[in-house]
């Protein structure tokens, strides 16, 4: 029986070192290998472990798997229904991609409910993966992000407002996209699994443009109005949650809103230290007159990038950590007293233009380009 187990462990090797040379990259070690046992069949495995680089027509896809077109197609639909690859109308033919592990098959799983015993072992399963030595620092400890943060529109400053480009606004990639989907947080139903779960809304994560398409075709989600998401968005404000965007400045394809303990890019920062999500070109600057002493921005600051300190006239004063700030606007919009209002930073992120150029950064970042 040994060599048949030596090569069912081959077949699943393969993949992960496929998906490890993926722009975003995933570490190899035996909790990836475990995850992958679990959503890929060997059939799956050997195909996944064969893709391109590059979304592909079914015929390309065939030469470099060495498999038929009719075999390969049944594969591929069930591999797409899974959330193992995306199958992206293009023209008059259908273009696939092997889906990464973010942003892909993680979300992917948790989208969709299912049996709770295999939910909760994947979730297990991936919460120690995400915490493993050296897999977030590969998958977002690069110069690009994954994904990106948008201020609270509330909070800029009306002596900037025209300098405030569309890229930057939550509310115009949601208008610009003509609608969506909404689907159930990924990070907060995994999180649910693990009896971690907090009470922010779990039916608020937004898809956006082709994704959206492929997640309500996939039964992932459901369409959304463009009112629907400015509900969202709004709601999601009001309850202190922090936007995080594709890192592009075209045609994002999401927006995630995020608590700091559910939230894989959030969570990172408070456990590991690691930025997978870039900041937004605003940063809060405290006005001491004005400040009441509450510590209300502290409290709401899902990183801790806000500690209160003592003042001259011997009450607390928030100070901002060097470095730590995302710019989201949390704490600027529940001061109380107007005593953080935020900033234009002198220095501006201005994302990739598009996925391919994001893509490409990353790839050249980890010395695969």
């Amino acid at each position: 029986m040994g060599h048949i187990v030596n090569a069912k462990e081959e077949i699943y090797h393969a993949l992960a070192d496929r998906l490890c040379k993926s722009p975003e990259g995933a570490p190899i070690n035996e909790t990836l290998l475990a995850i992958l046992q679990r959503l890929y069949s060997e059939s799956e495995a050997i195909v996944g472990s064969k893709f391109p680089l590059v979304p592909l027509p079914l015929k390309k896809i065939a030469a470099s798997t060495g498999m038929g077109e009719a075999e390969l197609v049944v594969v591929l639909n069930d591999m797409s229904d899974k959330g193992l690859v995306m199958d992206l109308p293009r023209n008059d033919s259908t273009y696939y991609m092997l889906a990464p592990v973010v942003v892909g098959f993680f979300e992917y799983t948790f989208m969709r409910t299912g049996n709770q015993v295999e939910m909760k072992e994947l979730a297990e399963l991936f919460d120690r993966y995400f915490k493993s030595d050296g897999v977030m620092q590969e998958i977002g400890g690069f110069d690009t992000k994954i994904m990106r943060t948008l201020v609270y529109e509330n909070v800029i400053p009306f002596a900037v407002e025209t300098e405030v480009v569309d890229y930057e606004r939550a509310s115009e990639i949601i208008r610009q996209s003509r609608g969506g989907a909404i689907t159930m947080c990924a990070c907060r139903h995994e999180a649910e699994h693990l009896g971690k779960a907090c009470d922010a809304p779990v039916d608020v994560c937004t898809s956006l443009g082709a994704a959206a398409e492929w997640i309500i075709r996939k039964g992932l989600g459901k369409p959304a109005s463009v009112d629907d998401l400015l509900r969202v968005l709004d709601q999601t404000q009001e309850l202190g949650l922090v936007h995080l965007c594709d890192n592009v400045l075209n045609r994002p394809a999401y927006i995630c809103h995020c608590c700091g303990c559910c939230c894989k890019m959030l969570n990172t920062i408070n456990e590991q230290n690691i930025f997978a999500a870039s900041p937004s070109n605003f940063i809060p600057a405290v006005i001491p007159q004005n400040c009441i002493h509450c510590g209300v921005c502290a409290n709401k600051c899902p990183i801790d990038a806000i500690v209160m300190s003592a003042a001259d006239d011997g009450g607390d004063i928030p100070r901002l950590i060097n470095g730590r700030c995302l710019g989201c606007g949390v704490c600027s919009s529940a001061c109380p007293a107007e005593a953080l209002p935020m900033s234009r930073r002198q220095d501006l992120h201005v994302p990739p233009a598009d996925m391919k150029e994001k893509m490409q950064r990353m790839m050249i970042e980890k010395g695969r380009g």
